[in-house]
């Protein structure tokens, strides 16, 4: 099907904004799109009209508009695991003093939908709408590590393996062996692959039809955090993931 012109450059303002640019000139937009200003301003006066887009009486730059914030809370509030997972968060946190988030899949990114805060949290890279790379994070391997081999294959074509620091594993063929490793044992470690000093761990939510919707994972330190106190971290994850699972209509055993 055509792609409607004046709607994908619209949405391509739209994504110009994000956690490090909350307002634009226009001309900026004008030429980070390559587009002329008054073909901007018209889509801008658009966007305004609609409440996607919000501009500052005392710069005039332009950000995005509550209107997103709006639909983005509906899209949430329909999520049902984001709803049931609640209390399995909370109480992983309180348990662990560790930070808890539930993520999503979409496309070849996962999305966090849900965080919960520890006492002894000091991670502070994950927001709630944040996109995270499937490879070198331990929510994006327990995403798709259970899907059948199509599935994989599928999302995985044409995926880039950029480094995010010396542990992120950097091609197709050893990511593949991860995702065996994370079948074999039930939950994903990301060992300083996304952060350093950083190790995460998380788990798949599986649903009524026994396919992962979400997982739900811990943050630690690995300077706070040894091994011995890892492997407890993880059995609770394991326990809370598959009671999840069960309050989502699964009874089949995660491991």
């Amino acid at each position: 099907m055509p792609v409607i012109q004046s709607v994908d450059r619209a949405l391509r303002i739209l994504d110009l904004f994000d956690e490090h640019t909350a307002e634009l000139k226009i001309t900026d937009i004008s030429n980070q799109l390559g587009l002329h200003k008054s073909t901007v301003h018209s889509l801008l006066k658009t966007l305004l009209i609609h409440g996607y887009i919000s501009q500052n009486p005392e710069n005039g730059k332009y950000g995005l508009g509550m209107k997103l914030f709006e639909r983005g809370n509906y899209v949430i509030q329909s999520l049902d695991v984001r709803e049931l997972s609640k209390k399995f968060l909370m109480d992983l946190s309180v348990k662990t003093g560790q930070t808890a988030h539930l993520v999503i899949l979409d496309g070849k990114e996962g999305v966090y939908i849900d965080k919960v805060e520890g006492p002894m949290a000091v991670i502070l890279y994950s927001k709630i709408g944040k996109r995270i790379p499937l490879h070198c994070s331990a929510v994006g391997k327990a995403l798709i590590a259970f899907k059948d081999q199509e599935e994989i294959k599928k999302i995985l074509n044409g995926y880039v393996y950029f480094k995010q620091t010396e542990s992120t594993i950097s091609g197709e063929s050893e990511f593949l062996r991860e995702l065996q490793q994370v079948q074999s044992q039930g939950y994903a470690v990301d060992n300083q692959e996304n952060e350093p000093g950083v190790r995460c761990i998380a788990a798949p939510i599986r649903n009524h039809e026994n396919k992962v919707v979400a997982a739900i994972s811990l943050s630690t330190l690995i300077a706070r955090i040894d091994e011995a106190q890892l492997d407890i971290f993880i059995e609770q994850l394991k326990q809370a993931a598959f009671q999840l699972s069960e309050q989502m209509g699964n009874g089949i055993p995660i491991s």
